[in-house]
């Protein structure tokens, strides 16, 4: 919650203009995600969509320690990642962006996509690596699956795709674009960077927290059970 003693947006800041609600609501989801080793060592970014035609996106400035987010720790892009104010117009005067804007302008190119956000776990990061070779892997017949938006059933089948790192951000924002308009493959609600971290979205920021609680959740299961088994290299 917000308090008169927080800092506040600098007016000539162009993340001011009408985006308070949704700067706050990233705030707290950074103290929430940090709090949960999701996201520490300033790792992660968030986004959220505060215009839709033309498309802009509030999204965390680079470097930033996401359970300390300040209120000027967020920059204004545009549909092509590129800085802009309140009016659409290109500026200078923001904090530098994170330096993989363009996935979340990619996915928030989608209309029904709302907030992107981005975390780093230790079991995502395990399982990116683990299933990387084949370039993702299943999920299926956990209760938790039906957190996911539209799934209605535990036997319903996530298909969990895995990018190679790279620090070609625009390569890699190709290759996600692709695979998300890619009508031959199964939907998907997320996907993961190999020995990155994990990206999902949703219609608004409350769906997209949610799926990263989904997520998290059931990479952790199925890491531990593989680790059980021997088949991890890794056992808590």
């Amino acid at each position: 919650m917000s308090t008169d003693t927080e800092p506040k947006c600098s007016p000539t800041h162009p993340a001011l203009s009408g985006s308070e609600k949704a700067i706050q609501g990233l705030r707290e989801t950074g103290q929430y995600f940090f709090q949960r080793g999701w996201s520490v060592g300033t790792s992660s970014n968030y986004s959220v969509v505060v215009n839709r035609s033309p498309l802009q996106l509030m999204v965390t400035a680079s470097g930033m320690d996401k359970g300390r987010l300040k209120p000027n720790d967020f920059v204004r892009c545009n549909y092509d990642g590129n800085q802009v104010d309140g009016s659409n117009m290109p500026t200078t005067d923001q904090p530098r962006s994170s330096a993989e804007t363009l996935l979340h302008v990619v996915i928030a190119r989608m209309e029904e996509v709302g907030s992107v956000l981005h975390t780093h776990s230790v079991w995502g990061t395990l399982l990116s690596d683990h299933f990387g070779a084949k370039g993702g892997f299943e999920i299926e017949d956990y209760e938790m699956l039906k957190g996911l938006a539209g799934v209605k059933t535990h036997q319903h089948v996530e298909h969990v795709p895995i990018f190679e790192n790279t620090q070609d951000i625009p390569k890699l924002s190709e290759k996600v674009e692709k695979r998300l308009h890619d009508e031959s493959q199964p939907p998907i609600h997320g996907f993961l960077i190999r020995n990155h971290g994990l990206y999902t979205w949703g219609e608004d920021l409350d769906e997209a927290r949610r799926h990263i609680e989904i997520y998290e959740f059931l990479f952790e299961v199925l890491g531990r059970k593989l680790a059980a088994q021997g088949k991890l290299c890794q056992s808590v």
